[in-house]
């Protein structure tokens, strides 16, 4: 899972910067070229509750092949999209592939994942993503000078080696889910409701769906590129938009490697508050850069911040699922809400950026924020005290001086 996660991250990293300005080349708005991105995520919102039951009926590794290969097909479509409005419908299909090895990949770590190392397992999952979005957006800057086509046939392409890795390394795995997939427990949408942490988890979620699946991915690249013409700097201003996400991307990377795994020790409420503020300040005050180098700095604030949120958010929600129990519905529910962030982010930054301007985008975006860490603030930890103790004393899966004595 986690060498197929770097996969695709790497694929999806060449195509992210390169969509809005692809976009843009039809002649549209900036209110149009979110409407791609958006698109993307509303499929994936409609489709989360069939990738759900799909994923407790076949088991997870089939739906997420499936999947891969769904968003594979739809990359090559759009590398050849003559329209806008094919180029629209080809990404919505996508978002079907998207949510299906998305929700399967959750449900399937939360399952295998014991509780005192479950900060862990995301981190290093989450860091396998973050590490291929870095190398991918350089990448793709490169990849643009061959023709706006081939990023997107490199990604379509990516998916498929992705697919064929955890086809043939999960063999196993499917096996044992038709032996064991009708005996499991299944952890229900009500049952996890009740839990005000599950709710928080949704409004974070959607936040983080809004800022970085989002607005980081729309408006963020186009802000990156038009911002800055004729400043006389040292790359040009298209190839911009691809730094600007690779920074972000080094952000999260930076965190996720040293501090995520610690949500196993200091519980997973204080790295997403903590996170969430973060990430709020830096996205809020992102349309006040004066120079390139701001921008940099604070996408690179914005990254590490979202470092924080992203892991213990997953190891959070893997919580309430519970380990050993099939909680498909439940991840599904999350990533429906996480996308549906991502859908209106887009479509309600675009309309600002054509009425009021990118400040005020940026600004609502970082408000967003700072509502889902109100939502956090009185909401209890996932982390049972019994797996935070076990994780303490396994630390790095070295000898811990304090049971030593």
């Amino acid at each position: 899972m986690i060498l197929s996660a770097f996969i695709i991250a790497i694929g999806f990293g060449i195509v992210a910067p390169i969509l809005p300005q692809y976009a843009s080349d039809f002649g549209v708005s900036a209110l149009a070229v979110s409407a791609v991105v958006s698109a993307f995520g509303l499929f994936r919102l409609l489709f989360a509750p069939l990738s759900g039951r799909l994923t407790e009926k076949l088991g997870e590794t089939p739906v997420y092949v499936v999947g891969l290969l769904i968003v594979a097909a739809s990359m090559v479509a759009t590398a050849f999209a003559p329209s806008y409005e094919l180029l629209l419908i080809f990404r919505a299909l996508g978002g079907i592939g998207s949510t299906f090895f998305t929700v399967s990949a959750m449900t399937f770590l939360a399952r295998k994942a014991p509780p005192h190392i479950r900060g862990r397992v995301a981190g290093a999952y989450a860091s396998a993503f973050l590490i291929g979005n870095v190398a991918g957006p350089l990448v793709g800057s490169a990849l643009v000078v061959l023709g706006p086509r081939v990023p997107f046939l490199v990604y379509g392409g990516a998916l498929v080696v992705a697919a064929g890795v955890v086809f043939v390394m999960l063999r196993k795995s499917r096996l044992q889910d038709r032996l064991t997939r009708d005996s499991r427990s299944r952890a229900s949408v009500a049952e996890a409701w009740a839990r005000p942490s599950y709710r928080a988890a949704l409004a974070s979620g959607f936040a983080n769906g809004w800022a970085s699946f989002g607005v980081r991915n729309s408006v963020v690249p186009l802000f990156a590129a038009g911002a800055f013409v004729g400043g006389g700097w040292i790359i040009d201003s298209a190839q911009l938009a691809g730094i600007a996400l690779a920074v972000f991307a080094a952000g999260n990377v930076s965190v996720v490697l040293t501090l995520a795994k610690r949500s196993d020790q200091w519980g997973r409420r204080p790295p997403i508050i903590i996170g969430l503020t973060i990430a709020a300040l830096a996205t809020g005050t992102l349309g006040f850069s004066p120079d390139p180098w701001t921008l940099l700095a604070l996408s690179a604030v914005a990254g590490a911040g979202t470092g924080l949120i992203v892991p213990a958010q997953q190891a959070a929600v893997a919580d309430i699922v519970g380990e050993g129990r099939n909680g498909g519905s439940v991840v599904s529910v999350f990533q429906m809400t996480q996308d549906l962030g991502s859908i209106v982010g887009p479509l309600l930054a675009g309309l600002i950026v054509d009425q009021l301007g990118y400040t005020w985008a940026f600004g609502l975006t970082g408000l967003i924020m700072l509502v889902a860490v109100g939502a956090w603030a009185v909401a209890p930890e996932t982390l049972p005290a019994a797996a935070q103790r076990a994780a303490s004393d396994t630390e790095d899966d070295e000898p811990n001086p304090r049971s030593a004595t």
